[in-house]
């Protein structure tokens, strides 16, 4: 039978206990479960859509953003002051209600009718409730009027739950009540005092969010430096001017303990130096963990609690049959949205190939069918003051997947287009170059502004371009982008 012929939904209706059929069944109505749902959909396959929260998922009321939105007006004060004449202008603080409120409205008042509307727009069916898998091909949906629906699917189910902010097991966290990302995007006050603990992207950012809006934040790092993923100079960049807008940044001190008597009294935090630190509010942001806990997977094989291990089809392996699917975040390979979403158009894809009997491309690099950037150009953003984004390995990973490489550093405050973004500009551009294909596999840029500079970077990396050819894309002048010809100058030295 082919996709089309199948399209047609069947069963009876809820709670009669009778399955209903469907191509595609999908978990997760966060951004990947919605674009494998579409893509799934557009190959002609008939899909529904299992969510137990809001349509849209982490990134759209908890995440991306609500949490952009509290760093964009910081970013455009900063960005003014930074310029003679502007800078005149525009010497008040934050209007702190007023950024909130706009966080709100960006987190559509966390009400999901437009993505509901969305669903509906392109003929995917969305069940509302708790989705677990029931052996193969078979989901039961516990839903929110006490019933249950049974969702089987003729040619894939797509695990699409994501992941979910992780705590410590501390003396007192329970009783501390602290922030995960959740409450720090959608606080609708500013704490006076904010303990903020994890250096990773979340820690940066929301230290810098918060500081801005009038916290007093103090930034807790386990580690030696700020964003440890990223090459060195990024965190260090980052660390100082948090710094200088007067939050405090420790690195190489942990929380040992928590303490708060009541919900409205401040939290004493015991700190690995021995230190005792007072804040009316904590937010841990010490790493992820899979939605894979409450998913039925020991009904298909699979162990619950773990990331879920998948081919670069998305295909979860060991799974009999092969119709099991762990797109985004669950999977482990690379937590961003906009990665998920790229494993989302490839797995979708996949699925329609297979239903139609088309052979697959995933065994081909950068094929159709393979989800080759979660291993060589994952792009990445952290939206502090100053930015920083990169794309590719390190120049310390490259060398530890054994590439011989030459990083390329350059300060990008000689490039004109970066001082007439801002008097003073300081930033700093790394490109890390495979010396045995002449080509980039890694770009790092950390200054105002550069978020916009990183597509060009993953086109390079994701390419392969050679060096020769990119000496033949001319940077418009006077962009930051010249930065681009800087750094091929000074390979070429």
């Amino acid at each position: 039978m082919s996709p089309s012929e199948a399209s047609a939904p069947a069963g009876a209706a809820a709670g009669t206990g009778e399955a209903e059929e469907y191509d595609v069944v999908v978990i997760g109505a966060g951004p990947v479960g919605e674009n494998v749902a579409e893509r799934a959909h557009a190959t002609g396959l008939s899909t529904v859509v299992v969510e137990n929260e809001l349509v849209g998922g982490e990134c759209s009321y908890w995440a991306c953003m609500p949490s952009k939105a509290l760093l964009r007006p910081a970013a455009a004060l900063a960005d003014a002051r930074r310029v003679d004449g502007a800078a005149q202008a525009v010497r008040g603080p934050l209007d702190a209600d007023a950024v909130l409120a706009r966080r709100t409205s960006f987190a559509s008042g966390w009400q999901d009718d437009s993505q509901v509307a969305w669903l509906d727009s392109e003929a995917v069916d969305l069940v509302r409730g708790h989705g677990r898998l029931d052996g193969p091909r078979r989901v039961v949906v516990d839903t929110p009027d006490g019933s249950a629906r049974v969702l089987t699917a003729r040619h894939a189910v797509a695990v699409c739950t994501g992941s979910r902010a992780a705590l410590p097991d501390l003396p007192g966290i329970a009783e501390a009540r602290p922030w995960t990302s959740r409450e720090a995007t959608s606080s609708k006050e500013v704490p006076g005092r904010l303990a903020v603990i994890g250096g990773g992207v979340v820690g940066a950012e929301m230290a810098t969010a918060w500081q801005a809006l009038g916290s007093e934040v103090t930034l807790l790092v386990r580690g030696r430096r700020l964003l440890e993923r990223m090459e060195p100079f990024a965190g260090e960049l980052v660390a100082e001017s948090l710094t200088e807008a007067g939050a405090s940044v420790r690195t190489g001190v942990s929380v040992e303990a928590l303490e708060r008597p009541s919900p409205d009294r401040p939290v004493t935090l015991s700190l690995s130096d021995g230190g005792r630190l007072e804040v009316d509010e904590v937010l841990f942001a010490t790493g992820r963990r899979p939605r894979t806990d409450d998913l039925g997977l020991r009904t298909v094989g699979c162990e619950p609690g773990d990331w879920l291990t998948v081919d670069d089809s998305l295909r979860v392996e060991g799974v009999h049959g092969g119709w099991l699917y762990a797109v985004g975040d669950v999977n482990g390979r690379a937590l961003l949205t906009h990665q998920g979403k790229y494993q989302a158009r490839i797995a979708g894809s996949a699925i329609g190939a297979r239903a139609a009997g088309v052979p697959l491309l995933e065994t081909d690099r950068w094929g159709a069918h393979a989800a080759t950037a979660d291993h060589d150009a994952v792009p990445q953003v952290v939206f502090t003051d100053p930015e920083a984004a990169s794309v590719g390995p390190t120049a310390a990973e490259a060398e530890e997947r054994g590439l011989r490489v030459r990083a390329v550093d350059l300060d990008m405050g000689g490039v004109a287009g970066a001082a007439l973004y801002a008097d003073g500009y300081r930033g700093r551009a790394r490109m890390v170059v495979d010396l045995d294909r002449e080509t980039v596999v890694g770009v790092t840029f950390v200054g105002p502004g550069v978020s916009e500079l990183l597509h060009s970077a993953s086109v390079a990396v994701a390419g392969e371009v050679p060096l020769e050819r990119l000496w033949h894309a001319v940077p418009a002048y006077p962009t930051i982008s010249e930065v681009w010809l800087r750094l091929l100058e000074t390979y070429r030295g």
